[in-house]
């Protein structure tokens, strides 16, 4: 089952008041394993950041000048997506920001066209009732490092998500166990399908610069040496193998 934890940062809370997105950050899953692919792009808004809303990101209207407009990756971003469940943090928020940033150019439909929608606050409010169930108060409720989350970042949040809710999930959906559960899950199954006849062609294997991947691995890095584990390397580490040691 190929999942895609998506998260966006915006130039503030309100898309109905014009604000953008400025950030969309995606972490693909297969059968709830990293597969190292994932989507990032900083968006210029055209538009100034509503009080607070920059302090939240530390990004600046003039970092994100010369950067595309969300019309120019769109194509891109949804080819990733595409036939994917969605793993989103409060899904209303992120999808109600690119349906308003999809509307703006003609023909692109919404996302739920394209896929399925796993929301992880609503998850998290039915197993932990009355408690605070924000991305930070998960993490150390469920033992995920967070501490390099010192400022709001699409890919670096949507790879803490990713953390959270494989624990979040945990035992609900072995490998090998997966499968038969999800066949009375109708839109599950037409989300298998659409990935069974999508074309490759569209899904690029990489979609990060190699700058921005280097300074990943270095920061997965980091969060081992300072933990002593980390449960990203764990997971991308081949079968019968361990993630090596920082030392």
């Amino acid at each position: 089952m190929r999942q895609v934890v998506l998260d966006t940062e915006t130039t503030g809370l309100e898309w109905k008041s014009g604000n953008r997105v400025v950030e969309i950050g995606c972490v693909e899953l297969l059968e709830r394993r990293p597969t190292g692919r994932t989507f990032q792009r900083y968006l210029n808004p055209e538009r100034d950041f509503e009080p607070g809303a920059q302090e939240v990101t530390g990004l600046t209207r003039e970092f994100l000048a010369d950067k595309p407009l969300f019309a120019e990756v769109a194509d891109e971003f949804l080819a990733f997506i595409d036939g994917a469940e969605l793993i989103i943090h409060n899904a209303a928020f992120d999808l109600g920001f690119l349906d308003a940033e999809l509307a703006r150019i003609e023909g692109r439909g919404k996302i739920l066209d394209r896929c399925t929608v796993k929301d992880t606050l609503l998850m998290a409010r039915e197993r932990y009732p009355g408690q605070r169930n924000s991305l930070d108060a998960l993490c150390r409720r469920l033992d995920v490092d967070n501490s390099q989350r010192q400022l709001h970042g699409a890919l670096l949040d949507a790879q803490i998500l990713a953390d959270v809710y494989i624990a979040l999930t945990a035992g609900q959906g072995e490998i090998g166990f997966a499968e038969a559960a999800d066949e009375t899950d109708a839109a599950r199954t037409g989300n298998e399908a659409v990935l069974a006849t999508a074309d490759a062609t569209l899904r690029p294997k990489v979609l990060i610069a190699p700058e921005e991947a280097e300074a990943h691995a270095e920061r997965l890095a980091q969060l081992q040496k300072k933990s002593g584990r980390c449960l990203w390397l764990e997971l991308e580490a081949p079968a019968g193998s361990e993630a090596s040691p920082v030392v």
